[in-house]
């Protein structure tokens, strides 16, 4: 990294992990204080066709973007599961599992090295040098967080407050009303910096909204932009009239999968969270449709989105009740691995209805024999406590006629064991 840009092999990583969703179970961990303090490097261009926060480049609110570090390891260059569980808390960097995307930073230039600064795990920064303050020290510039920094080498691991800024905003830092001009290449050497927080600049308009690759009926996967004060979480108006909390895309900040308004529809309602965790615009509804040519899965890396808006849904004034299973209505789960590699492995799970009559949903639950921690599911919504996992059924795949069945699956870390008192509720 440093003065090349980061390796091709993240661009892969961010097509892979679009197809896999996990909830955000936990609070944010790594809230900073500010401003920080940290070194920065630079890198060309995000991946293809997403960078880290799920946006292709040419939809970022600014030409000038940022990444934050996935890890806080000193010390420690290994990779972990992304985004990483509640159990591994300390090791959260900036990059806060995704939840600082869209938040845009305003970076300040600092001292330059007269030595040695290329991140090399283990070495200490600016190497055979001094830091020295010169002409470009105090330019200015306001950039979005729109990638993630999770590289095996000192800047992502050792330094908790380093960025890491796209090559083409060097030389667009302003100082005394007038862009430096010529920092990069040969007065960069991976300089210190300052940063924090600030509101999008000059914000006017409304959200961006738009369908991801392979978004389609029974799997809606969107991306939210042109946020106020970037986003915490997308909240969808289920089929059943209730406010639910959408998945996010494994630590794609910025892209959520969500359900439609009525069972198998393609109307959806939903309403945003930003970094505060306050609902956007007082709580806004943003309805928008599936177009046509997704309906067998959106071929473009972004589709984007029209919609309407509204109010929230008023709250009804009758307490809906919980649906009571058939009588004698039962099912069964049975759990398989169907893949294993080094700290994980993945579970397939099968429901059958095995009573007389159809139920309207289901309910697995189970206990792990250690410390294996759900990371990503799909086809059901899990909720861990502990080593006991409970997944409820998706608004989709619920029904089950008698004797029929469903599968949902998981991605776990730790080694594959035996499960304990795995068992299905009807409903």
């Amino acid at each position: 990294m440093g003065s090349a840009s980061r390796p091709a092999a993240l661009a892969a990583v961010a097509v892979l992990v679009v197809a896999v969703s996990v909830l955000w179970p936990w609070k944010s961990g790594a809230a900073p204080a500010a401003p920080l303090a940290g070194n920065a490097t630079r890198f060309d261009a995000l991946g293809a066709p997403y960078g880290g926060c799920g946006l292709p480049q040419d939809v970022l609110d600014s030409p000038d973007f940022v990444a934050l570090n996935v890890y806080h390891t000193p010390g420690d260059y290994s990779f972990y599961p992304r985004p990483i569980p509640p159990s591994q808390a300390a090791k959260i960097g900036l990059w806060d599992n995704g939840r600082n995307c869209g938040r845009f930073v305003q970076v300040t230039i600092g001292d330059y090295c007269t030595g040695v600064n290329d991140g090399a795990p283990g070495q200490a920064f600016c190497r055979n040098g001094s830091w020295v303050s010169d002409g470009y020290a105090g330019a200015r510039l306001t950039m979005v967080v729109a990638d993630s920094c999770g590289d095996a080498n000192a800047w992502c691991r050792d330094d908790p407050g380093h960025l890491d800024l796209s090559t083409a905003s060097l030389n667009r830092f302003v100082k005394n009303g007038v862009p430096v001009g010529d920092m990069n290449p040969a007065h960069w050497n991976n300089r210190r910096i300052s940063w924090s927080y600030v509101p999008a600049p000059d914000y006017t308009g409304d959200l961006k909204l738009g369908f991801l690759q392979g978004a389609q009926r029974y799997w809606t996967a969107i991306a939210v932009s042109h946020l106020p004060n970037g986003v915490h979480g997308v909240e969808f108006l289920g089929a059943d009239g209730t406010w639910q909390q959408a998945q996010p895309d494994s630590d794609l900040g910025q892209a959520f999968v969500i359900g439609p308004t009525t069972t198998a529809g393609t109307g959806y309602a939903i309403r945003v969270r930003d970094a505060s965790d306050a609902l956007v615009n007082d709580g806004r509804v943003y309805r928008f449709t599936l177009p046509d040519q997704c309906l067998s899965g959106c071929a473009a890396a972004y589709t984007a989105i029209g919609y309407t808006t509204g109010t929230s849904t008023p709250t009804p004034t009758t307490t809906p009740t919980t649906p009571t299973a058939p009588a004698g209505a039962s099912c069964t789960a049975t759990a398989a691995v169907t893949s294993s590699w080094t700290g994980g492995h993945q579970l397939e799970f099968t429901v059958r209805n095995t009573g007389p009559a159809a139920l309207s949903g289901w309910t697995t639950s189970f206990s792990f024999a250690d410390t294996q921690q759900v990371t990503s599911s799909w086809n059901a919504v899990p909720a861990q406590t502990g080593r006991q996992v409970q997944a409820a059924n998706r608004t989709y795949n619920g029904a089950l006629a008698a004797g029929a069945a469903t599968t949902w699956g998981a991605v776990v870390t730790g080694a594959a064991q035996p499960l304990a008192g795995l068992a299905c509720t009807a409903r």
